[in-house]
């Protein structure tokens, strides 16, 4: 029978307290981190990385007693940092979709483990009211057929853009980032260069921002984007068309250099945490850890959004996703491991 003043949440913590008092399993040791080495991460920018990065540090240091930093840094620097040993984890790697993450996987300089985010998807999205209109706002409809990147072409007037008003404004990722150039290789591919401004944000803020002030004005805008995020699940957005996922098609995407790339939706996502081999193979326990490592995706989604709402940080929001979910982490790590970190949120 449960304690009338506990929640089933205080039940987990409790339980996981409880497992105090059993001796530690030799496995559950980081050997990594008891030998005095940092644990250093790719401080990636956007949100749901951000989060995935601060909850895995929270999980090392007061799980497993690891000393952590975030190293800040565009995908491609902290991918090649990571086949060079600066960095041991990137949080959220997308498995295929970076050049240089190819070479340093098939050179065994990396290695991806676990899924720590399964059912996420990615592509090139308007908002809805462009395509159905919004009569609570009282919008029009102001592209009823558009469908797919294939009608992009003539309809440059509705997206114009701004310094360059004969070409519409397509919203790329920032500059360094993976999805920037497999964007900037689709644009080629769907031969929308002369009649598309490729827009880079500096920031991902900036992407976000960009992107919300759009919405909020009921202007519209074509932009690339992905869940799990808070914006997708806060605003309405139809993805358009694109040609069916093509391995060959999608590497030419992939490389940033190839000349004459074909295009290809994005294949299934598969995200896992990148590590390097140095750390993949000096540290059971904790690779272990991220081996099962998982936040359901409409909790990672309903916590990106609070934490957007909110304007909190990512390490703020990771302490109280904590708190809130033990039924979530107590599956990715041993008793004794879940006792100490269960002590350090109480």
């Amino acid at each position: 029978m449960t304690h009338p003043k506990r929640s089933p949440r205080a039940w987990l913590l409790a339980l996981a307290l409880a497992a105090w008092v059993l001796p530690a399993p030799a496995q559950t040791t980081s050997a990594w981190c008891a030998g005095g080495k940092p644990v250093r991460f790719a401080g990636i920018s956007w949100e749901s990385g951000a989060l995935l990065t601060e909850l895995m540090r929270r999980v090392m240091e007061a799980g497993y007693g690891c000393q952590t930093d975030a190293i800040p840094g565009n995908t491609v620097t902290m991918e090649a940092a990571l086949a060079t040993n600066d960095i041991q984890v990137l949080a959220e790697e997308w498995i295929g979709r970076s050049q240089a993450w190819n070479e340093a996987a098939k050179a065994g300089k990396v290695i991806g483990v676990g899924q720590v985010i399964v059912g996420a998807s990615e592509g090139w999205y308007v908002p809805d009211y462009v395509i159905h209109g919004d009569a609570q706002r009282g919008i029009r409809p102001m592209a009823p057929q558009l469908k797919s990147v294939a009608d992009l072409p003539r309809l440059r007037e509705l997206f114009k853009d701004e310094e360059e008003p004969s070409k519409g404004r397509f919203l790329n990722c920032p500059t360094g980032w993976t999805c920037e150039g497999v964007n900037t290789q689709k644009l080629m591919a769907y031969r929308l260069t002369d009649a598309f401004v490729n827009f880079r944000p500096g920031t991902g803020a900036a992407l976000d921002a960009t992107i919300v002030s759009a919405v909020q004005r009921g202007k519209p805008i074509v932009f690339y984007y992905w869940t799990p995020t808070g914006l997708m699940g806060k605003y309405r957005f139809t993805q358009l068309q694109e040609p069916a996922y093509n391995e060959a098609c999608f590497k030419t995407l992939a490389d940033k250099d190839h000349k004459s790339p074909c295009g290809s939706a994005a294949p299934a996502a598969l995200i896992r945490a990148g590590v390097s081999r140095a750390f993949h193979d000096g540290d059971p326990a904790l690779i272990a850890m991220l081996g099962k490592f998982n936040v359901p995706l409409p909790l990672l989604n309903a916590a990106l959004a609070e934490m957007a709402d909110k304007k909190r940080d990512a390490r703020a929001q990771a302490t109280l996703f904590l708190k809130a979910h033990p039924e979530v982490w107590t599956a990715w790590v041993p008793q004794d491991v879940a006792a100490r970190l269960a002590a350090s949120l109480r």
